[in-house]
């Protein structure tokens, strides 16, 4: 049986995970680029489609070699190069959809921002 305060730990660190991303889907449907949103699309597929997307804070994101990683959940995840949205970013704002795959987190889409 868990315990209670198993319960308790656990529900804070998920709580932390989840507050460490904003999600572009908070509102964006009432947003006047909800449409260019819905849109984006890397050659993985529409990027809306299976994920929300996060918002990624400069700090979180970084070229190395000539190509984009993301810090997501405590490692740095390599953007494939067909994860790449490469259409001007109307939103400004680093955006990372991330998927799952066994387990391990993946980009599904990546949109670099203006690193401010």
């Amino acid at each position: 049986m868990i315990s209670s305060r198993a319960i308790s730990i656990c529900w804070i660190i998920l709580s932390g995970v989840a507050a460490s991303f904003a999600k572009e889907g908070d509102g964006h449907s009432q947003s006047p680029l909800h449409a260019w949103f819905e849109g984006l699309q890397s050659g993985k597929g529409r990027c809306c489609a299976d994920a929300d997307g996060d918002v990624v804070k400069d700090a979180d994101w970084e070229v190395k070699r000539g190509h984009y990683r993301v810090f997501m959940l405590r490692e740095w995840v390599d953007v494939p190069d067909d994860a790449l949205i490469t259409v001007p970013n109307l939103d400004g704002r680093t955006i990372v959809w991330p998927i799952w795959i066994d387990g391990r987190p993946q980009v599904r889409c990546f949109m670099p921002g203006s690193m401010t």
